[in-house]
Parts: C-alpha cells; structure tokens; sequence
C-alpha cells in the first residue's frame, strides 16, 4: 500500500472487518483503482481500470519476505489479476506460490484474467502453467483454464459429466496439486436479473448444485469474491463437498443485493439461502 492518505484509508477499511494488516507493506506512488458504470435491464455494465503504476504493479524483489508471512498460515490465495499487471507482480506471485508450496500450505486461485490489466511483457499461457501447477484450488471455468494453460479452446457442456470429467483429468495432468476446481455457473436473463449455480470437481468426483434466481440485482461485482471465499471456507471447515459447493453458490447470490466490494453477510443469512429460504421477508 503507498503510505499516503490512500493507503491508510485501504489499511482502515479492511481492518473494520478483522482482516489482519500487520505484514501490509508500505511503498509505491499509489493506490490502483477502477472506475464503475453500473448496468440496469439491458445496460450492460462497464469497468474502466486507473492502475498504471500502482503500488503492487511496482513492487520490489524480496521486499516481501513470503517464509516470514507464512510462518503464521495456513492457507494462500492469489488472483488471476496480480501476476499480469507487471513483471514485477508476477515474479512476486510465484515467488509467494513457491514459498508456500515449499512450507505445505494450502494454495488456491480465482482465474480472474483481465486482457485489459495484462501488461506483464508475456502470454498469459507462459505465465500461468507453473503458478496453476501449485494450487491446490481453482476457480475458474474450463474454457478459459484451457487456455490458459496453453491448451486447444474447448467449449465445456457443464450438464455432460462424462465431457467434463475428461477435461478434469487433462487439467490434473499439468496441475499436480489439484485437488477441487470449482466453476461458478451464471445464465444471465438481464443485467437485473441472474440465475447461479455451480459445478466443482473435487478429488475425482463431479458436484452439482441447484440453479437459483436473484431479481433485482443490486450489485454483480464482487459476486465471484464471494464465490471464492464460500469455497475457502467451506473447505477449512472441513465441510462436505456438496455443503462447500452450495454454501459459496449461496454466498455469491447474497453478494448480488449487496453494494461495494464487501459481502456483508452472517453465516446464519448465507446458510438460510442454502436451505433455500428466499423468501425476503422481514425478520422481527
């Protein structure tokens, strides 16, 4: 974060949310940001991206000390975004995964690819094999995992899981650690109006979950965070499979009624929608 007003701002938010910020290193020129045009009906939305020179764009080599960090975890995330911004933030990503990977810590991903923020100086296929071959989770779907993998384009029947079951095992060929891939699965009446579901290869099996609506969307950003971080959850809480998938479809469609980044929802509200109460009556 850049030790300005901006930074300390970022630093406070995250904080009023329990997420530690102790190891949150403080250099650069300043915060990335993106800019929002909402969509409504058939107004789709529209994201311009203002992060040219950003603090983690321009991160030093060994300004980070990954073993130190790790020390204390347990589990390490990183995004699809980080390694193409810059060949800075690339090296450091896998520098991260081959930390973590070395001190047996869980590794997952969310495939987030942005053609717009890649500017690392290489294809996103030469980048993202050997970081993929680290995790132990990946979010994503087939086709754009294919590709970024280098692999032939592929256009996945999510409803054949014979198909899909064939695509997993080439996947797990050249992603060793692999242990669950799941894939959220969006049918898009409007840009008010989804549908969301999801599908999830976990250690060999193929898991579905039940398609559910929400209408009106208040916000789709962040829905996918919100995936990921069920799926997160839901394994360190050694929750079933099926229970890990369902929870983090639950998670993403509460995240639609929610404005900003943040899905600010209780446990008891996302397990509510599990168990399939949508029925947005006032609780009193």
């Amino acid at each position: 974060m850049p030790a300005n007003d901006f930074g300390n701002k970022a630093i406070s938010e995250i904080s009023r949310y329990q997420v530690g910020n102790k190891h949150i290193c403080r250099g650069g020129a300043r915060l990335g940001i993106y800019f929002l045009k909402n969509g409504s009906a058939i107004r789709h939305s529209k994201v311009i991206y203002d992060r040219t020179g950003s603090s983690i764009a321009t991160i030093k080599e060994k300004e980070i000390n990954w073993e130190d960090i790790f020390a204390e975890a347990s589990w390490f995330h990183w995004s699809g975004i980080t390694p193409g911004i810059s060949k800075e933030a690339s090296r450091e990503c896998l520098l991260a995964c081959q930390a973590a990977r070395k001190m047996n810590i869980k590794i997952s991903c969310d495939l987030n690819y942005r053609s717009k923020l890649w500017k690392c100086g290489k294809e996103p296929c030469e980048v993202f094999p050997e970081l993929l071959a680290h995790s132990n989770v990946i979010l994503g779907d087939l086709a754009t995992l294919y590709n970024m993998l280098g692999k032939e384009e592929i256009a996945p029947n999510y409803e054949n899981c014979y198909s899909l079951n064939q695509y997993y095992k080439e996947i797990v060929k050249v992603c060793p650690n692999l242990e669950f891939l799941p894939t959220t699965l969006r049918y898009s009446e409007s840009a008010s109006h989804q549908k969301i579901g999801g599908v999830m290869y976990a250690k060999g099996n193929i898991i579905k979950s039940e398609v559910k609506e929400v209408f009106p969307v208040v916000d789709r950003l962040g829905t996918g965070d919100a995936f990921m971080a069920g799926i997160i959850y839901g394994l360190i809480e050694n929750l079933d499979h099926q229970e890990v998938l369902d929870f983090a479809v639950a998670a993403s469609l509460y995240k639609h009624t929610i404005a900003g980044d943040v899905n600010v929802a209780s446990l008891e509200e996302v397990h509510a929608i599990m168990k399939g109460d949508l029925s947005a009556l006032i609780k009193r």
